[in-house]
């Protein structure tokens, strides 16, 4: 027999064909060629992981410098914030390809993100993604605790890479009693964070459970989150507490959250007996609507990190559909980041976010004006749909007091932003809020403007949003005083540019930030970190 001068078959072939079959040279390459082709039929194809496209030529309608899903999804939870190796990294909730998923931003300075690919997925983790939150193991490592949807439990995962694109698979938290039983709760919306040493972790709801764990592997059941010596406080002891981010400000401890009901707020107290014990109560969400298949909510699901400055700042999902229905607009609409702390007074600050001010242009000041009773004052050089105001209003006597933006050529039917100071209210539009002014104290309004958005920061007390509905046409400004005269103390506006004006896709060998060990301040424990361990868990 004349051997072939031909190279062997695969050693699958030369043991599974027969050998009537493998002797006539011209089968040979027939027979390698049909176990690739199966071999590849048998191997699915690598689909390359989904990444958010900004489009090049969004609607006119589209906003400019909110952060937001570029194109229509829900829901929007922000979840898993970090500030690691230079970049602010935020995922947040949206129904991708693959379901349930977390997309994933990152971003140098809080204002200009660029997507990454999505990669915590259900094809990635083994179920869906709902709300969780992002902390640091004690050895410097980003992890993300959440609720895997379908899986019954919440999960923790750990960062793989630097740029915090791969995970390690979950590992399910499921603590113990003392004697060594499962308890009887609700596997929900969870939270953790690292406090002396200790992980301490929130499974959400209702009466919200507590558990503690030294590994992040085993749990030890503490019970209920809140103590029972509770005072009586503006909500019920049983207020939905859903999305829950603990974290210390000041001298107290605050717990963001969600209720279904309420929309974000959050708690102040301390911890006594291992438990939590709040002693005051605060709302950040100020409209809900959840009739007749209307479910909006200004401010919902909130989360929060802590900037290597040591600064608290915190967004929510704007759940503002319905109300802009039929306006072509992005999903997952995440409020303007907001500065959080808590003085010697006890009484919360809330401020925009100081790196909003890189996109202010076009500075204008209006002179010193005095609106004369039940007048109005149309502003003849400050107009737009995307811009900063700064207003300084001295109180008279007047009964309500204001500006109106969205004006129309003759400064009138505008979206009101108004003072009242016999009920002591603030009101954007129809929305209502509690906002206590003394007499001696001047109204500062800060008031963001981007097309059918519209915040007001009110003297670093108070937050709002409100959506609008208006003409594109309908740009102006006007200043109102009802009932007695009110002096205008300062006036200026800035332009505000697009965040969306460069590249918006992460692009690693140009993106990637420094590697600064001294940068990695921690979302949950404040300080500086260690340079992680990627090696073991």
């Amino acid at each position: 027999m004349i051997r072939s001068t031909r190279s062997p078959l695969p050693q699958t072939v030369r043991w599974t064909v027969p050998n009537v079959l493998r002797r006539p040279l011209w089968l040979a390459p027939l027979l390698t060629l049909a176990l690739v082709l199966v071999d590849l039929a048998a191997t699915p194809p690598t689909v390359p992981p989904e990444t958010p496209t900004f489009p090049n030529n969004p609607s006119a309608s589209w906003l400019t410098y909110h952060l937001a899903h570029p194109g229509w999804t829900a829901p929007g939870d922000p979840n898993g914030a970090f500030f690691w190796k230079g970049r602010y990294h935020l995922h947040y909730i949206y129904e991708g390809r693959d379901g349930v998923s977390w997309a994933h931003v990152s971003s140098r300075d809080l204002v200009h993100w660029k997507w990454h690919p999505t990669t915590l997925t259900p094809a990635t983790m083994g179920h869906g993604l709902f709300s969780g939150t992002g902390f640091l193991t004690r050895e410097g490592r980003p992890a993300i605790i959440y609720h895997g949807e379908g899986s019954g439990r919440n999960q923790i995962a750990f960062a793989e890479d630097d740029l915090l694109e791969r995970w390690s698979k979950p590992v399910p938290v499921d603590p113990l009693t003392a004697s060594g039983d499962l308890p009887e709760m609700r596997h929900w919306d969870p939270d953790c964070w690292l406090d002396k040493g200790v992980y301490h972790a929130i499974s959400g709801g209702k009466n919200p459970h507590l558990m503690t764990s030294t590994d992040l592997r085993h749990w030890s059941y503490v019970g209920r989150l809140l103590h029972d010596q509770i005072p009586p406080l503006d909500v019920p002891r049983d207020e939905d507490i859903s999305c829950p981010n603990m974290f210390r400000l000041g001298d107290r401890w605050m717990l963001l959250c969600l209720s279904h009901w309420i929309g974000s707020r959050y708690y102040l107290g301390h911890f006594k007996d291992g438990r939590f014990l709040p002693d005051s109560h605060g709302r950040l969400n100020w409209m809900c609507a959840f009739q007749g298949g209307d479910e909006d909510a200004d401010l919902f699901a909130p989360e929060s990190l802590q900037t290597p400055d040591g600064r608290r700042v915190m967004w929510a999902w704007s759940r503002v559909k319905h109300r802009l229905k039929g306006i072509p607009m992005q999903g997952s609409i995440q409020c303007l980041p907001r500065e959080l702390s808590l003085p010697a007074d006890g009484v919360l600050r809330i401020r925009p976010l100081r790196e909003l001010e890189c996109l202010r242009f076009d500075s204008r000041r209006e002179r010193l004006v005095t609106i004369e009773s039940n007048t109005r004052h149309p502003l003849r050089n400050i107009s737009g749909d995307t811009l900063e105001l700064r207003i300084v209003l001295q109180p008279g006597s007047a009964r309500r007091y204001g500006l109106e933006v969205h004006c129309d050529a003759e400064g009138r039917n505008g979206f009101p932003i108004s003072f009242e100071p016999k009920s002591q209210t603030l009101s954007l539009g129809e929305t209502r809020i509690p906002f206590i002014l003394s007499s001696k104290e001047d109204l500062e309004l800060r008031v963001f403007i981007d097309k059918s958005l519209i915040e007001v920061f009110a003297n670093d007390r108070v937050a709002a949003l409100s959506p609008h509905r208006y003409e594109p046409r309908n740009v102006g400004i006007a200043l109102f005083s009802e009932g007695a005269a009110t002096r205008v103390k300062e006036l200026r506006s800035w332009k505000m540019r697009s965040i969306y004006s460069g590249p918006t896709t992460f692009r690693a060998s140009v993106d990637r930030g420094t590697s600064d060990p001294s940068s990695t301040a921690g979302l949950h424990e404040g300080g500086r970190n260690p340079v992680p361990s990627l090696s073991g868990k």
